[in-house]
């Protein structure tokens, strides 16, 4: 039976052997030494997926001591609604709910005009939006290029999305104050925590959205929005499935190591974490790395990511032999061109689909 043939036949996308192989060229100079991530302790090694269990959870606190703490997210998922669109295809709702306590935030909710022939809950995205002043209003198509559109257009192909704000523009003129007023708040926690916490209330919300399957939550982000990706797919086992575009997971991709990010500390040669254990903790759950690196280094993500995924997969092969753990270079810069948003499409419809399908 042809790749093509048998990804089908096992409910994947149809071109998952493409993106779970090794590029032809692997640049691995300059890669830091990547720990193995089913090293336990004493030099123990993981052989089961119980053995795996109990590992993950000692590399998550690891993660979480170096992330510094903050407090537990508010139980509610409510939220007020400040303005209502209503387009052709999707209704847009500006809303506003508690991040954390006495902490305010905006989001775009969009639901897709009810069609006769959906019933029941639909699957929901959390798109978390790049780097720019327009921040929320780009990414649900306020306003913007088509292009960066990212919300609007999973919206409008069935999908319930929230798009909420990141901190660094949250009330504030400028993202440095933001960091200091986080920075007062919580004096030993890194930028990349808030990040994560804020992503994990954006998840509370839609969880808790009647129109929402519970059990079909995914999340997607370009650039700024890809870092926050690998990070609520790896600490939020909500999220069913996710595509990262343009992150950079190599520490030295992008600038990690701003006040904002992780810091300085991650330059430290011997610091013993990496975004490879981040990958491993995401298995088994569907994660695509969109990249668009070319002959130079002008994207965030490319061929040289690849070793960060090949550590991170004796970690996935412990729940079967076909990792859906993958990389699509379509080698066209920091953006994602259309067939690049047609394979993030294709990634979360068909694997947020109604469980027991293919």
């Amino acid at each position: 039976m042809s790749q093509k043939r048998l990804s089908k036949a096992a409910g994947d996308v149809a071109w998952l052997g493409e993106v779970t192989r090794a590029p032809a060229k692997v640049p691995r100079d300059k890669l830091r030494r990547l720990a193995d991530v089913l090293q336990g302790p004493g030099d123990t090694q993981v052989t089961t997926r119980r053995e795996w269990t109990r590992h993950r959870q000692t590399l998550r606190a690891a993660w979480m001591k170096f992330l510094g703490p903050m407090p537990e997210r508010p139980i509610s998922a409510g939220f007020e609604v400040l303005r209502e669109d209503k387009l052709k295809r999707v209704t847009r709702q500006l809303i506003r709910y508690e991040a954390e306590q006495g902490q305010r935030v905006e989001a775009y909710l969009l639901f897709p005009v009810t069609s006769n022939d959906i019933h029941g809950p639909r699957p929901a995205v959390v798109a978390l939006h790049q780097t720019t002043r327009d921040t929320i209003e780009q990414i649900a198509g306020v306003k913007g290029p088509p292009v960066q559109q990212l919300g609007l257009q999973l919206a409008e192909r069935g999908f319930v999305v929230i798009c909420p704000r990141n901190y660094l523009w949250q009330n504030v003129a400028r993202y440095t104050e933001a960091v200091d007023r986080f920075r007062g708040r919580h004096p030993g926690t890194l930028g990349m925590h808030k990040m994560l916490y804020d992503s994990q209330r954006a998840v509370d919300i839609l969880a808790g959205l009647p129109e929402v399957d519970a059990g079909r939550i995914g999340a997607m982000g370009h650039s700024l929005g890809g870092k926050e990706t690998l990070y609520l797919a790896a600490f939020d086992e909500r999220i069913a499935a996710s595509v990262a575009s343009e992150g950079g997971v190599g520490f030295r991709f992008t600038n990690w190591n701003a006040p904002w990010y992780l810091g300085k500390g991650i330059d430290d040669e011997t610091f013993p974490l990496n975004h490879h254990q981040l990958l491993a903790l995401a298995a088994p759950r569907p994660f695509l790395v969109l990249a668009g690196e070319n002959t130079t280094p002008q994207a965030s993500d490319g061929d040289r990511t690849w070793p960060l995924l090949e550590a991170a997969l004796p970690a996935w092969r412990l729940y079967g032999d076909r990792p859906r753990l993958g990389m699509y270079n379509h080698r066209q810069g920091h953006a994602i061109p259309p067939k690049a948003f047609s394979r993030m499409h294709q990634w979360l419809a068909t694997y947020l689909r109604p469980r027991g399908t293919v």
